[in-house]
């Protein structure tokens, strides 16, 4: 064995000890051979409808948006980090496909939906009554820190790069800014959307309100 490289751990549990726990949310074919999946314990063994099923009993009233003009690799991790805070919808504009291989299968449980341009998801937005707030540090945009953001509400980000597209900026009811420090012009839409999604738990989930 190569004395510099790391021992790989096995991810998720084996087969089921013993007899088969009953439920029809439990999948014969992974008590079998376990479950390797990147889902949390409280989900091991369970058929992925099962988990999709009890993940929409308790998703939070916020979407997230992302363009989609240049095959955006984020897009991926957006969705991930959309999954992780359980959130209602992803919608992609733009471009159909998506590279998927940084949601880490988690968009098999998370719900996405496609808008062919922005004039659409703002259509779309108005009839599902929320505000479409873009978020980018844009001149005149106002700190997330010290928003209050709305329980119900769809969150648009823009591409690496170019960020907001003219279209986005003119769609949305406001954009909001994450105040950074350094020297680069902005952080990656997988990382906006973590934090601003963090702002928003913290807001409607602990109920801390902001600049508190």
């Amino acid at each position: 064995m190569d004395p510099d490289s790391e021992p790989q751990l096995e991810v998720g549990v084996g087969p089921w000890p013993g007899p088969w726990p009953p439920g029809a949310h439990y999948d014969p074919d992974l008590l079998a051979a376990g479950d390797r999946r990147n889902v949390v314990d409280r989900y091991r063994y369970w058929r992925r409808e099962a988990i999709v099923a009890d993940l929409d009993t308790r998703r939070h009233p916020v979407h997230v948006a992302i363009e989609n003009w240049q095959h955006d690799f984020n897009i991926g991790s957006v969705v991930r980090t959309a999954n992780a805070f359980a959130v209602a919808e992803v919608h992609i504009v733009g471009r159909r496909r998506w590279n998927r291989r940084g949601a880490m299968v988690t968009d098999r449980y998370q719900h996405v939906r496609h808008h062919p341009d922005v004039e659409a998801l703002a259509g779309w937005a108005a009839g599902a009554g929320l505000p479409l707030l873009g978020v980018d540090n844009l001149p005149g945009a106002v700190p997330l820190e010290t928003f209050d953001l709305p329980r119900a509400v769809l969150l648009l980000f823009g591409q690496e790069g170019p960020g907001l597209s003219e279209p986005a900026r003119r769609a949305a009811t406001a954009v909001l800014s994450i105040a950074q420090f350094g020297s680069t012009r902005s952080i990656n839409a997988g990382a906006a959307a973590a934090i601003a999604l963090h702002a928003w738990v913290r807001r409607h989930v602990f109920g801390q309100h902001p600049g508190g």
